[in-house]
């Protein structure tokens, strides 16, 4: 595979399970080594000192149980450079952000799994680190708390950093990503900015709200008709949209005309299953 990640920018790293993510997270982390190929830090070859430019959240969380959150988290920002007076900055002022100042001398055994969360989010991100890596980060969070860690997460790409989220929630993917690339077997099989993809994907599909003035309808899928306004999903046949929406007007008033763009979680589950009968 080929890829690069974007300087101030969120890369997508999805596929299903057993495609090579973990493999590829592992190999970028020094974990493991490849066994061929060329791996680059900011135009570097990786080396063990690019550690400290590197946060990487786990999907199988590992935090010290015993450990009050303070001790943790000053810990985790000296093991990865910090002097334990910026250490001890960067906690205070990562507790204070996340108002959580009063579970600073409880371990971590004593908090509930989406505080624990919060937590293992912060000792990933206290160092400042370059590149970011997070798998799976909204696992046990509920909504108000995943949409916290959401919102921090856009603001440190505004910060300048580049960040790799592997998750299959896609709709996480939708929120935040601005290029992906999708993994079967070890092999890249779509890559690109989001949106690109999605409108390579799009086929030549329209929803049309109309309020008819006939009973003639536009040969289409009848979706929903609420009260005197019909739903359709329709097909332009290689017409014009200009020329498509002067027939429609004849017929009646146009109150919605939307071309239908697939979801990435559609994209996701077509191009795997295609993948897997081949």
């Amino acid at each position: 595979m080929s890829i690069a990640i974007p300087q101030q920018g969120i890369f997508g790293l999805l596929g299903p399970n057993g495609a090579g993510k973990s493999t590829l997270i592992r190999i970028i982390n020094q974990i493991i080594e490849q066994d061929s190929g060329k791996i680059f830090f900011r135009g570097e070859a990786l080396q063990p000192k690019h550690i400290a430019n590197i946060g990487y959240l786990p999907e199988e969380r590992g935090l010290y149980k015993k450990m009050k959150v303070w001790d943790q988290l000053v810990f985790f920002a000296k093991l990865k450079g910090k002097s334990d007076h910026d250490a001890k900055v960067h906690v205070s002022n990562w507790i204070k952000k996340f108002d959580i100042q009063h579970w600073r001398n409880k371990s971590i055994d004593e908090l509930s799994k989406g505080m624990a969360q919060k937590i293992q989010f912060i000792a990933t991100v206290i160092h400042e680190p370059q590149l970011l890596i997070l798998d799976e980060p909204f696992s046990g969070f509920d909504p108000v708390n995943a949409e916290l860690i959401k919102n921090e997460i856009l603001e440190l790409r505004e910060k300048g950093m580049s960040i790799i989220l592997s998750t299959h929630r896609m709709e996480s993917v939708e929120l935040l990503c601005d290029t992906i690339a999708l993994l079967n077997r070890s092999e890249i099989i779509l890559q690109g900015r989001l949106q690109e993809v999605k409108q390579t994907f799009a086929a030549d599909r329209y929803q049309v709200k109309l309020k008819p003035f006939t009973d003639q309808l536009p040969e289409g899928t009848l979706i929903n008709k609420d009260q005197d306004i019909v739903t359709l999903e329709v097909s332009l046949n290689g017409m014009q949209t200009n020329e498509y929406l002067q027939n429609l007007m004849l017929m009646g008033e146009v109150k919605e005309f939307t071309k239908l763009i697939p979801s990435m979680e559609q994209i996701f589950i077509q191009q795997v299953k295609t993948l897997s009968h081949e």
